[in-house]
């Protein structure tokens, strides 16, 4: 497992680098200039500005390679993920003030998602065919079809016409008051939880139903173990390599996809401090909050690889 473990980090390495390049190009392929938006911000001011000064003040006078070479630099020298090019704070301090925020959103959705799922998804499996299955399976399928940030923008329309009902703009910490937080937080979770919960119910049921036509399952049966016996300690315990394979990465997907979701909710976590850089064209924040995006899929997937010899002792790296 050591080896294996080394090979892997060393193999992160160039991925990093790669990943590196990709959000560092990707982000100056957008249209539109930082200079130019800083320059119709100034109003009435802008007039005789030098554009030549502003951009020496940013560091965007050199070639797009020297601008990548300090980045990278700052990166691995310092920790120093960049500097916003419009506020001069660093990168690294913005997003630890948000990352809690994005964190917690993804984590109970994917906990909601799992408590949809698993009771749906093996119900459906050993009652397959009947018309709770078929109520199960619709619903996977709706909630695969129904996107979460439009179900969250009819509640709010509707909920303010009809129930004068609106979310709480006011960000309360956990810390704070971990009641009126989490109050803050039922929603989003809900909705994006539910419609993340599709594709897990979906999957569940096919592992399951591939799982209990084996033999071994058929034998436990013979034997007139309990019902939830059967499916508990037999044919979801060996299920679980799988549904790992599904649920890990599902937390990244969550978090990287509560953009929308904290943009409607006037959360202020990552993804609508994302949206906002982009808007503004601020090239080093969106660098490095899509760095920090990839990294953490990065070490979800490694997670999910090692998770595998501890579920499965059949499972050996060397």
């Amino acid at each position: 497992m050591r080896t294996y473990l080394i090979r892997r980090i060393l193999l992160l390495i160039p991925t990093v680098f790669l990943v590196t390049i990709i959000v560092f190009l990707t982000v100056r392929l957008m249209p539109g200039d930082v200079v130019d938006l800083i320059v119709a911000d100034m109003g009435e001011q802008s007039r005789g500005v030098d554009r030549a000064g502003i951009e020496a003040a940013l560091g965007l006078d050199v070639p797009i390679h020297v601008q990548y070479g300090r980045w990278v630099s700052e990166i691995f020298l310092h920790g120093n993920l960049g500097t916003s090019l419009r506020t001069r704070t660093t990168v690294t301090e913005e997003i630890v003030s948000r990352i809690p925020v994005t964190f917690e959103l993804g984590l109970l959705s994917l906990i909601i998602a799992n408590l949809v799922a698993f009771p749906v998804g093996i119900y459906s499996a050993i009652r397959q065919n009947t018309w709770l299955d078929y109520v199960g399976r619709s619903f996977a399928i709706l909630s695969l079809a129904t996107p979460a940030f439009w179900l969250a923008s009819m509640l709010i329309v509707f909920g303010g016409r009809y129930w004068s009902w609106s979310p709480n703009v006011e960000y309360i910490a956990f810390t704070a008051n971990p009641i009126e937080n989490l109050k803050m937080f039922l929603l989003p979770a809900i909705l994006t939880g539910t419609a993340a919960s599709g594709g897990l119910m979906r999957g569940l049921r096919t592992i399951t139903l591939e799982v209990i036509r084996q033999d071994y399952i058929r034998t436990a049966w013979s034997k007139g173990l309990r019902e939830r016996v059967v499916v508990i300690r037999h044919a979801l315990r060996n299920a679980m390599i799988p549904l790992v394979t599904m649920l890990i990465p599902q937390l990244g997907a969550l978090i990287g996809g509560s953009v929308i979701m904290e943009q409607i909710f006037a959360l202020p976590g990552m993804g609508r401090y994302l949206l906002s850089v982009i808007v503004k064209r601020d090239y080093l924040v969106v660098s490095g909050t899509n760095l920090i995006y990839a990294g953490f899929t990065m070490f979800l997937i490694l997670l999910t690889d090692i998770s595998y010899a501890y579920l499965d002792p059949r499972v050996r790296y060397r």
